[in-house]
């Protein structure tokens, strides 16, 4: 079984700034996990500690239950995979995948062998004999990649291995690494500030904060349906937004009192914290709202504005809608087999969503 990653009370600085404090977390083994935050919180740092590339000021890494803070880079079972792909312009790509065996004098045949079982895994076979300058974007990543996993490490990390590549290609090298991660069955730790990849990769996920803390851990459902904090919820995804007083009388409903009126919460989605006048955030994701130009009284909170913008993405339309002087944003699904009314500029609308898609966090 391939062993979990452990840090413990990690906390590195550079030039007198702090990049991660007092960091603990642990990453499970075997799993594809994403390292998600905004540029400059520490999550190039935090991988560079984990192959050793850098050391700790303080604190400890474990892989499993092995101490490794200490450990050299080339005796941890840990690859990298950087974002400049750091290939050897020199070399041919057989060599340059082949490379990290050829420095340990492992027998050509053995090389040779194992070469061509990624080659032909990565789609490579018809580019051993190129060098790196010959190859595009993508198809150096996959060497980058492939010279990575050749010695069969434990564990992959990788730092923004595809924010150089078009949006087409980045989609289609995700999947890949999705079903290669699946295949090998070891940890990959992928390190990303956009949101979209870190969702469609990871088992599970952190969110990393602007001062280089752990916000929240999970499965990217739990932390996108679930977010712990006004950061999070703003970071993964869109959202809105309403700051608010808690209404919890004995046996009534419960409500968050808003400059934009009052909103029925779930009872079973509201933490210990919430009592009688607390303040909180009421958080709701721009695609469970129903846009409407029809009364629609089944819904648990409603809001009634006049459209501001419309925005056509493709799959979706986004709409910006001005209730008094707050601007509310909403997602509607675009499908051509479902007939819709016409929503234009200026259109007096509704807003519908159930109490069951309203979340409500602490905070001000």
């Amino acid at each position: 079984m391939v062993r979990s990653i452990r840090l413990q009370n990690v906390t590195k600085k550079k030039n007198g700034v702090t990049i991660l404090d007092n960091v603990s977390f642990t990453i499970p083994g075997s799993l594809f996990f994403a390292l998600l935050g905004p540029s400059g919180c520490g999550k190039t740092t935090l991988l560079r500690l984990i192959t050793g590339l850098e050391q700790v000021d303080s604190g400890k890494i474990f892989l499993g239950n092995k101490e490794i803070t200490n450990i050299p880079v080339h005796k941890r079972p840990i690859n990298m995979v950087f974002q400049n792909y750091a290939l050897f312009p020199h070399l041919s790509i057989f060599d340059n995948i082949g490379y990290a065996l050829s420095i340990k004098k492992i027998p050509k045949t053995i090389i040779k062998e194992k070469v061509l079982k990624l080659a032909n895994a990565f789609h490579l076979n018809s580019h051993l004999h190129k060098k790196p300058s010959q190859l595009s974007g993508g198809q150096q990543q996959r060497v980058s990649i492939a010279r990575a996993i050749i010695e069969g490490p434990e564990v992959l990390l990788l730092d923004e291995p595809l924010a150089a590549l078009d949006f087409k290609l980045r989609e289609k090298l995700l999947i890949e690494l999705i079903e290669l991660q699946d295949e090998l069955e070891i940890t990959f730790v992928y390190v990303t500030h956009d949101q979209e990849e870190a969702l469609t990769v990871a088992d599970k996920m952190a969110i990393m904060n602007p001062e280089g803390e752990i916000e929240q851990m999970g499965t990217p459902k739990e932390i996108y349906e679930f977010p712990v904090s006004r950061f999070v919820a703003e970071f993964v995804g869109s959202t809105n937004i309403f700051s608010g007083t808690v209404d919890k009388k004995d046996n009534e409903p419960l409500n968050l009192s808003t400059h934009l009126g009052k909103f029925s919460l779930d009872q079973k989605k509201v933490g210990s914290w919430a009592k009688d006048g607390s303040r909180a955030l009421l958080t709701i994701r721009p695609e469970k709202i129903l846009i409407t130009k029809r009364s629609s009284p089944e819904f648990s909170n409603f809001l009634k504005g006049i459209v501001h913008s419309i925005v056509y993405t493709g799959r979706s339309t986004y709409y910006e809608v001005l209730v008094g002087d707050t601007k509310v944003k909403v997602f509607e699904q675009n499908d051509e087999h479902v007939e819709k009314e016409m929503i234009d500029y200026d259109d007096e609308v509704f807003l519908y969503w159930q109490k069951e898609n309203t979340l409500a966090l602490e905070g001000v």
